[in-house]
């Protein structure tokens, strides 16, 4: 049994595989379904997945002066459920700066900015079916957009409702299951994490992002091993 790391140490590491064959199965109005066959060790056995071909994503816990968060109403289809999230959205704009998506979306989403951003944490959503990575940022400093700036919502973004909410209500919401958004949840626990020292250890807005797909190519050896 190998050792475990010590508790200041541990952490998800890059683990490229032999690749020996990608093909898109499926391709949708938003995302790709792949199939790849690869081997664990060099001369292994092959193995074939089929996953979600996902572009990534930003997130944005906006928290106010009174340490209050703004949470978004909306209707999530694949759910069949309205719910309590945080403004969100895809990394769909090729070689789009991953905060100023972010402020995109807040400004979108919420018609906020923000003049203080920091990195809240950093997700797969589902390792396991997609290849989806989240950055959520946590963003201070809240004003309003310019009314002559303001953008249009549209289908499901039409609906959307804005509320403030204390950040340990929040808290609670979750632990009591009322939330179901995972990167809701997930901002909402780390924030309050990151509340104890005042904020101190969250990294800067602009810290790398290798996990995110774009960036897989300053891998040392890429992510995967090629045939």
């Amino acid at each position: 049994m190998s050792e475990t790391p010590a508790a200041d140490r541990f952490s998800d590491e890059q683990s490229p595989r032999r690749l020996h064959r990608s093909a898109v199965i499926h391709r949708g109005y938003v995302w790709n379904v792949v199939e790849e066959t690869f081997s664990l060790d060099d001369g292994g056995e092959e193995i074939t997945r089929e996953y979600i071909d996902h572009p990534g994503a930003v997130a944005v816990l906006a928290m106010d002066e009174q340490d209050r968060i703004l949470l978004i109403r909306q209707y999530r289809h694949p759910a069949r459920m309205v719910l309590w999230e945080i403004p969100a959205g895809l990394l769909d704009e090729p070689g789009e700066d991953f905060v100023e998506a972010a402020a995109r979306e807040l400004a979108e989403e919420a018609d906020l900015t923000a003049g203080e951003w920091n990195v809240l944490a950093d997700l797969f959503l589902s390792p396991g079916s997609s290849s989806e990575a989240l950055r959520i940022y946590l963003a201070r400093g809240i004003g309003s957009v310019p009314e002559a700036d303001l953008h249009t919502r549209t289908h499901e973004e039409a609906e959307i409702e804005l509320l403030w909410v204390p950040l340990n209500e929040a808290v609670t919401a979750v632990l009591e299951g009322r939330m179901h958004s995972p990167s809701a949840a997930a901002a909402v626990l780390a924030a309050h994490a990151a509340r104890a020292d005042g904020y101190a250890r969250l990294r800067p807005a602009d810290t790398p992002w290798p996990e995110h797909p774009s960036q897989h190519g300053t891998w040392p050896h890429g992510a995967v091993l090629r045939d």
